[in-house]
């Protein structure tokens, strides 16, 4: 059932960040896609957080997504794209949320933004799956089972089992 449990996890992590990504970059959710909407108000944005030079981390955040999420869906290089992605949900929240408090928005109240809340279940969500890595019902734990029936065939042929 913990592999169950993970590939939940992993695939709501992937809806998530794909969205994210994909609206950026493709224009994909009713998002503006590259252009004027897309990766230049991402880069705009990133500018009134500090974040330079501005553009080229909005290219490389929505790649992130994208790819991150592409990775952690299949399970392939779980670790590594969960630890990627968490890195940048870090810098998201002490950049972008710490400041608005803990909770979200939830009014709507102008000039003010969302809070850490969901931010940091992203982040720890991530976190979990870099420590587990992508379970029993991924390519990392199909890649990891084959390798482990080819060690014990191995050890059986030197005559170790």
């Amino acid at each position: 059932m913990v592999g169950l449990g993970l590939l939940v996890l992993r695939i709501a992590l992937a809806v998530v960040f794909f969205a994210h990504g994909g609206n950026k970059l493709f224009g994909l959710f009713g998002g503006p896609g590259i252009g004027s909407g897309g990766l230049t108000s991402a880069s705009e944005y990133f500018t009134t957080l500090g974040i330079h030079p501005a553009f080229l981390f909005a290219v490389i955040e929505s790649v992130l997504e994208v790819a991150g999420s592409i990775l952690i869906g299949l399970g392939f290089l779980t670790r590594w794209a969960s630890a990627a992605l968490a890195i940048s949900m870090g810098v998201a929240i002490w950049k972008a949320h710490l400041p608005w408090g803990f909770f979200l928005n939830w009014t709507g109240a102008a000039g003010r933004g969302h809070g850490m809340e969901y931010a940091l279940v992203l982040c720890l969500a991530l976190v979990a799956l870099a420590l587990t890595g992508g379970g029993d019902l991924s390519v990392d734990g199909m890649n990891q089972r084959s390798a482990d029936r080819d060690a014990a065939g191995r050890a059986r042929l030197r005559g170790k089992v």
